[in-house]
């Protein structure tokens, strides 16, 4: 089942099917969106990474979110940002020590992601959080599909049209059921919060005028232009 959440009248609403005229808003309000690096071998070689050992956790603050149809800001400090379509998680009780038997209990559903980043600062800072915590940096929709079997989810990112990264979630070097259990050993989740799971190989820069779009098999597309 796929819920919206939007803005209908000056209220904010949830439906399977937004009212024509609403504004759709992010699916859900996480206090704190929980990010995997380097989670596909092909796209830690094409940064130039060894595939990791163990999931690597970083965080992008929830005043990065934009919501679908939103515009993404490339920061005036930035001489290249980049596109990195991903499989969101978003959890739906607060979860803490969770085993992998149980994970599914603990999340509400998935969603498209965009995880924005600044290459170069990125780079510049070595660890990731100024580089991917700008405002706009965190497009998360169009909605929650609640039932779906995201082993083998085929996911596509697009700049204006044309295929920039061509993956499927089977590639993931850790996967979804032991991510949340990894995360959980080390914090608290809340409902509504978020995790990234990481990006296929393919990420790209984006230019002003552009229109990127994240898709996933069973979700659907996540479009956002760019400033």
């Amino acid at each position: 089942m796929k819920i919206y959440r939007y803005l209908d009248r000056g209220e904010v609403r949830e439906s399977s099917e937004p009212p024509a005229g609403s504004t759709l808003l992010t699916p859900c309000e996480p206090t704190k969106i929980v990010c995997i690096g380097r989670n596909y071998s092909e796209h830690a070689k094409e940064l130039g990474n060894e595939a990791p050992s163990e999931p690597i956790i970083f965080l992008k603050p929830p005043s990065a979110l934009l919501a679908p149809f939103g515009t993404i800001v490339r920061p005036a400090i930035s001489q290249r940002v980049d596109h990195e379509g991903e499989l969101a998680i978003v959890i739906g009780k607060r979860a803490k020590h969770v085993r992998v038997a149980q994970w599914r209990d603990y999340v509400r559903g998935f969603a498209c992601a965009n995880d924005v980043t600044a290459r170069d600062i990125q780079k510049k800072d070595v660890q990731f959080t100024r580089g991917k915590g700008f405002d706009t940096f965190a497009p998360i929709g169009p909605c929650i599909e609640t039932e779906l079997d995201v082993s083998a989810l085929s996911l596509q990112t697009r700049v204006n049209g044309e295929i920039r990264q061509n993956g499927n979630t089977r590639d993931m070097i850790f996967k979804c059921d032991f991510l949340l259990e990894f995360i959980t050993t080390v914090m608290t989740l809340e409902p509504g919060d978020v995790i990234l799971t990481g990006t296929p190989s393919g990420v790209g820069p984006l230019a002003a005028g552009d229109t990127v779009e994240v898709e996933i098999e069973g979700i659907g597309v996540l479009r956002n232009a760019v400033d």
